[in-house]
């Protein structure tokens, strides 16, 4: 079994306290039962993208318009020679 030491400002250890005090347990085992319910707790997907979007870690943007076919792609890409087709050669050289 291991310890665990953490700095925990007067307010919030008198609220911890009182807690499980309120709760009929020791400070010890509050603690240790509420950090085993944060570190089970199963997060979903959109519950991740919710936290990082409200900790301002992942931004979202919506596109003006939808993404080109590949169709589309060729005939935007015509004429541009072969400068990427080259570039893409010289990447797939031996690692």
């Amino acid at each position: 079994m291991r310890q665990m030491i953490a700095r925990l400002d007067d307010d919030l250890h008198a609220r911890v306290k009182a807690k499980a005090e309120a709760e009929g347990r020791s400070m010890n085992e509050f603690v240790v039962e509420t950090l085993k319910a944060a570190v089970d707790k199963e997060e979903t997907r959109e519950e991740w993208r919710k936290r990082m979007l409200a900790a301002g870690k992942v931004i979202v943007f919506e596109p003006e318009n939808p993404a080109p076919g590949r169709d589309e792609l060729e005939k935007m890409s015509r004429g541009w020679g072969t400068a990427v087709s080259e570039a893409l050669d010289w990447t797939r050289g031996d690692w």
